[in-house]
């Protein structure tokens, strides 16, 4: 899968991004017909603990599904986002498909 990572007001080193490759090509195992994704990492200027943000953008064919997670760190607020994306990938497997039917009587 593709996988653009955009760091906002900072460098992002080889570690975080290859966490988040691997972390998001994990996605696949639920849902095979993952297109591409994008993922926004920003840095809140506050005094708080859990100033990290990610935004996840994951592409399928005919819909998108954008999470957004605060946490301490950029890891965890990764793997968080990538759980609730589990989750909506697994419904959207499950949910019927409506397939309109050409039958006259």
């Amino acid at each position: 899968m593709k996988v653009n990572a955009q760091a906002v007001n900072f460098n992002a080193d080889l570690e975080l991004l290859n966490f988040i490759q691997g972390r998001l090509d994990k996605l696949e195992l639920f849902y095979d017909k993952i297109v591409s994704s994008d993922v926004h990492l920003k840095v809140e200027n506050t005094s708080e603990k859990e100033n990290k943000i990610v935004e996840i953008k994951l592409y399928i064919p005919k819909d998108k599904f954008v999470v957004k997670k605060q946490c301490k760190s950029f890891e965890e607020a990764i793997d968080s986002a990538c759980s609730s994306l589990e989750r909506k990938l697994v419904k959207k497997k499950k949910k019927p498909r409506f397939q309109p039917s050409l039958k006259f009587l």
